[in-house]
């Protein structure tokens, strides 16, 4: 009999348990991968939880430190205001005549707030409006500052006044560092005077013949007339006092 048609291929050995082993091997490949991605991909995903825990109590924390920083700053920076405030002027309403400063309201019932506030931070009895009045002067007639390193000549008449004073001070009114046989201070009735009536005051830390009023050597100071029992205590008169002018004769940075 003649065989018809093509004969039937021979099946391959050994095809089924090489098939199954491979899908065996691919289904455990395959878990095993699921499992590290799954892994990693947790792993992931867990991370930035705490990190958003963190930021959400750094935050909690950052805003009552803004608070606290913004109102250190505002109160400190109000503090020091205040503070320079008081020791740069006594207050308003100065009345300046030539090289001399006066606050003829700084001691009534009309002083201003930071008047009242100086008054109450020096704890000074201060003349009452027709007591007297204080003029300060830290320059000389020519806009220098006053320097113990200079000499200086105060002339001219003193306003009308029963009794006056002089004496120099620090830049912030402290007593001089001066010994206490050095001549600290002059008044009306100790002051020689010429002729004509007139006055002649040299400020000097070295000694001078005649009114010699000693200030201490290499420091600033600020000269101090008061005026007690003056009837141009107001600030109407004050306007129209003519006061003696601070003339520097010699200084060793000349």
């Amino acid at each position: 009999m003649v065989p018809t048609g093509r004969p039937p291929a021979a099946a391959p050995t050994g095809t089924p348990e090489l098939s199954a082993a491979a899908i065996e091997m691919g289904i455990d490949f395959g878990a095993e991968s699921c499992k590290v991605l799954a892994g990693a991909s947790g792993r992931g995903s867990l991370r930035p939880a705490p990190a958003v825990k963190s930021n959400r109590k750094a935050a909690l924390f950052r805003i009552p430190l803004l608070v606290a920083l913004a109102l250190a700053i505002t109160f400190g920076c109000g503090t020091l205001s205040a503070v320079w405030a008081l020791k740069a002027t006594i207050g308003f309403g100065s009345i300046a005549l030539g090289p001399w400063v006066a606050f003829p309201n700084a001691q009534t019932d009309r002083a201003d707030p930071y008047a009242k506030a100086h008054r109450a931070r020096d704890g000074a009895l201060l003349f009452g409006s027709a007591e007297g009045l204080m003029f300060r002067a830290s320059h000389d007639s020519n806009g220098r500052t006053l320097s113990g390193r200079c000499a200086y000549d105060i002339v001219g008449l003193t306003p009308p006044a029963r009794f006056w004073t002089l004496h120099a001070t620090t830049p912030e009114g402290r007593p001089l560092p001066l010994a206490s046989v050095l001549p600290a201070g002059l008044n009306s009735w100790t002051v020689l005077r010429g002729a004509d009536n007139n006055a002649t005051i040299h400020v000097a830390a070295s000694a001078r013949p005649g009114n010699w009023l000693a200030v201490a050597p290499d420091q600033p100071f600020r000269l101090v007339l008061t005026l007690l029992d003056t009837p141009t205590a107001g600030s109407s008169g004050v306007i129209d006092l003519t006061m003696p002018a601070i003339v520097q004769t010699e200084c060793s940075d000349a």
